[in-house]
């Protein structure tokens, strides 16, 4: 497999391994956007979140918790951040978490912002997206 997060799963490319354990791996990224920018991925190759079993979305995410802790250490915040398919802007398509150290001085912003303008929805197209997400 030509995936770059299985490789360094499989310590074919070096890295800055952070925490590992039998599900999951966490390490620096190698093209930070803030100090301290880690990801956390799954060792098995998953391309998107629903890929997984229930079992190992809950270990990844007890790591998550795990790293959150330590990369608020660096500016006193952290941006989770999980590009879920190509169209939302996945690169490597191996499921991974972006944990990004984020403080009053970086050149961040909100989520909110990262699009020109809001959308306007009529109530119908509202209500059709709302049955659409609804889960009974």
């Amino acid at each position: 497999m030509d995936c770059i997060f299985c490789k360094i799963v499989n310590r074919d490319i070096p890295s800055k391994i952070l925490y590992e354990d039998d599900y999951s791996i966490s390490f620096l990224d190698a093209f930070p956007i803030s100090k301290g920018h880690t990801l956390v991925i799954p060792k098995k190759h998953f391309p998107q979140i629903q890929d997984m079993s229930v079992e190992i979305n809950q270990k990844l995410f007890e790591t998550v918790h795990k790293m959150i802790s330590k990369t608020d250490l660096i500016k006193g915040s952290t941006l989770v951040l999980i590009h879920n398919g190509k169209d939302s802007g996945q690169q490597i398509m191996h499921t991974h978490i972006h944990l990004i150290p984020r403080g009053s001085d970086d050149s961040g912003d909100n989520a909110d912002k990262m699009f020109e303008n809001t959308i306007q929805l009529p109530d119908n197209e509202i209500n059709s997206i709302y049955n659409i997400l609804k889960i009974n």
